[in-house]
C-alpha cells in the first residue's frame, strides 16, 4: 500500500486559477505547502501558495525542476500537454494520473472511451474535413453540435448546425477561432435538466460522492446550481451509480465531476467529464461537512476520503466579470442577505463572461437558496445612496 503524503508536504498544483486557489487555501489549512506551475504570474492560485513558479506547460525543464520541489501532483484544469504530465510523473507521484487525464482532455477520447464501456452518450462522430462532417451529418441529423477535441470549455468552440448547409460555416468557424483540426459532431439533446455528479475516489477504491445537483446555464457558462437537484429518487440513484462506475473504470484517484442530461422521458446521457473539483461543486466549501476540494487533497496525499454528507441545501451563482462594468460591486448589500457567502478569486482585470468569483447561499430548500442567491447577486448591482 502506498504511504501517505503527510501533513508538511508540498503539494504541487498544475494550473492557477481559481480551482488551485481554493484547494491551496484547504492545503494550507491542514498544514500542507503548496506550489503552483502555470504561466500566470500573481494568479488566484499564487497569491496563496507558498511558491509560484512561472512558465509554459510544454518547458519540460522547467516542468521536471517544479516536480523536483514537490511530494505530489495534481491539476486544476485539463488543458496540460501529456509529454508535461509524463515528465512529472517520472518525478512525483500525479493523481489523478495520466492516463485519466488524457482520456478527459479530448472529447473524441473521452465519448470513445464511454461508449465502449457501454455508458449511455449522444450519438457523436469524429470530423477531420468537410466530407467527414457532412457523413456526420447524414447519420446524426440536425440539430447537432459540433465540438473542439480538445481544448473547449465554458461554451468556446463549439457550434450549432440547424441544417447540413450549416456544414461548411461551422467547420470554418471552429478552425478560425480555435484553430481545431479534429472535431466531434454530437446529436443535439432536447434535454430537461443537466445534472452533475462530483466522485472522490481514493487509491483503496473507497468513493465519496455529491449530488445530482441540477446546473443551470446562461451564454453557455454554469449560471447557478441547485443542491441537491429536484429529480425523483431513481433518477438520482441511476446519476450516482453512472459516476461511481465512471470512476471505477478510469482507476481514478482524485476528484471527477460527471456532467449529464436528463431527458424528457427520465433518460440520463454522459455529457462531459472533468477529473478535478468542478464550478458545480462549490457550494459543497459551505454545504457539506467536507468540500470536494478537501477530498482531492486527501485522494492526492493517500488519506481517508471525508465525509461528504450534505448538511444543508444550498445554491450557488457564478459572478461574471461583466458585473463590475458599472463600478465595483456592492458587496455590502450582497452580504445583508441571510446565510450567504462571498468567494472572490483574486483576478485582477474583470471582463465579460469571465468568473470572478461566486456566492452561495444556504437555505430550508435548494429553491429558496436559489432564490437567496439570485437576490444577493442582484443586490450586486444597486447602487449605494449617497451620503447626505
Amino acid at each position: 500500500m502506498t504511504a501517505a503524503i503527510l501533513p508538511g508536504a508540498t503539494i504541487g498544483i498544475l494550473g492557477s486559477g481559481q480551482l488551485g486557489r481554493m484547494l491551496a487555501l484547504v492545503a494550507r489549512r491542514m498544514g500542507y505547502r503548496v506550489a503552483t506551475y502555470s504561466p500566470d504570474r500573481d494568479s488566484p492560485t499564487g497569491q496563496v501558495a507558498d511558491s509560484e513558479a512561472v512558465g509554459a506547460y510544454d518547458d519540460l525543464d522547467a516542468v521536471r525542476a517544479f516536480a523536483r520541489q514537490v511530494d505530489v501532483v495534481t491539476f486544476e484544469f485539463e488543458n496540460v500537454p501529456s509529454a508535461t504530465v509524463e515528465a512529472i510523473a517520472a518525478l512525483a507521484p500525479v493523481r489523478p494520473s495520466a492516463a485519466v487525464l488524457h482520456i478527459a482532455q479530448h472529447r473524441l477520447r473521452e465519448k470513445t472511451f464511454l461508449a465502449h464501456r457501454g455508458f449511455p452518450v449522444a450519438p457523436f462522430a469524429p470530423v477531420r474535413d468537410l466530407a467527414e462532417l457532412e457523413a456526420a451529418l447524414a447519420t446524426i441529423g440536425v440539430p447537432a453540435v459540433l465540438k473542439t477535441a480538445g481544448f473547449g470549455y465554458d461554451g468556446k468552440g463549439q457550434c450549432r448546425l440547424d441544417a447540413p448547409a450549416d456544414a461548411p460555416w461551422a467547420l470554418a468557424t471552429l478552425r478560425e477561432t480555435m484553430g481545431a483540426e479534429e472535431a466531434v459532431l454530437e446529436a443535439f439533446v432536447d434535454f430537461a435538466a443537466e445534472l452533475s455528479v462530483i466522485v472522490a475516489r481514493a487509491a483503496t477504491g473507497h468513493l465519496a460522492l455529491y449530488g445530482p445537483v441540477e446546473n443551470c446555464h446562461a451564454r453557455h457558462i454554469l449560471d447557478t446550481t441547485r443542491a441537491p437537484a429536484a429529480v425523483p429518487p431513481a433518477v438520482a440513484a441511476q446519476a450516482r451509480e453512472l459516476a461511481t462506475e465512471i470512476a471505477r473504470a478510469l482507476d481514478l484517484v482524485g476528484v471527477l465531476c460527471v456532467e449529464l442530461f436528463l431527458t424528457r422521458d427520465e433518460r440520463l446521457l454522459v455529457n462531459e467529464l472533468a477529473p478535478r473539483p468542478h464550478n458545480s461543486g462549490h457550494y459543497t466549501i459551505e454545504a457539506c461537512l467536507t468540500s470536494q476540494f478537501e477530498q482531492q487533497l486527501r485522494a492526492a496525499c493517500g488519506l481517508p476520503l471525508g465525509d461528504p454528507a450534505q448538511l444543508r441545501p444550498a445554491a450557488m451563482a457564478n459572478l461574471l466579470g461583466d458585473l463590475w462594468q458599472d463600478g465595483e460591486p456592492n458587496w455590502a448589500a450582497a452580504l445583508a442577505v441571510p446565510d450567504v457567502k462571498l468567494h472572490l478569486y483574486g483576478k485582477a482585470e474583470a471582463r465579460p463572461g469571465r468568473k470572478m468569483g461566486h456566492l452561495t447561499a444556504l437555505a430550508d430548500s435548494a429553491e429558496a437558496a436559489a432564490a437567496r442567491v439570485l437576490h444577493a447577486r442582484a443586490a450586486l448591482t444597486a447602487r449605494p445612496l449617497p451620503r447626505p
